[in-house]
């Protein structure tokens, strides 16, 4: 089995991706649908009904954090085959030794403003304060998943392109890594 998460900032393609994936008979999977939710930082506490748009400051107090159980779970659930998690989370580090491969996605500042702006998936970033916050995570992804081993993909390049070079970092020129 290989575990493999596909993340990046906001508006860089991990939803778009993971359909994709599912369309080519991938098992693939979005961590925003069941294994994500909002906590509050303080009291780590699941928020049941967020706010949307949220409103000034609320991202310093609560974040997006994915459920360790939930991922644990899909590890069980998935020992004979490839399985690829779409997502991010400012927790990830409580689940990355889960994760057999990690893929990063990036894109220039440009195009994260274009597709936050005319996304449809969901809301996110259309908000100031969330745009703000993307804009701020954008610069560092690259260097944060280079430093953690993770494949730099070139997000900007037409999907299907993208979901291509996402499988070739998985499978390689022998197979899936593990």
């Amino acid at each position: 089995m290989t575990l493999v998460w596909v993340t990046g900032n906001s508006g860089t393609g991990k939803s778009t991706v993971c359909r994709v994936l599912q369309e080519r008979g991938h098992s693939a999977l979005d961590a925003d649908e069941g294994f994500s939710c909002w906590v509050d930082r303080a009291t780590g506490e699941a928020v049941v009904d967020p706010p949307d748009p949220v409103p000034e400051g609320w991202l310093h107090r609560y974040g997006w954090a994915i459920v360790r159980e939930r991922v644990e779970t899909l590890v069980e659930e998935s020992r004979f085959r490839v399985v690829f998690l779409c997502g991010s989370a400012e927790n990830e580090e409580d689940v990355r030794d889960l994760f057999d491969h990690m893929v990063c996605l990036v894109i220039d500042e440009d195009v994260l403003c274009r597709r936050l702006a005319t996304r449809t998936t969901n809301t996110f970033g259309r908000h100031p304060e969330e745009l703000a916050a993307a804009l701020m995570w954008n610069p560092r992804m690259r260097s944060v998943y280079e430093g953690f081993g993770a494949t730099i993909i070139e997000a900007s390049r037409p999907v299907t392109e993208v979901v291509d070079s996402v499988i070739d970092a998985v499978q390689g020129p022998t197979g899936p890594t593990r």
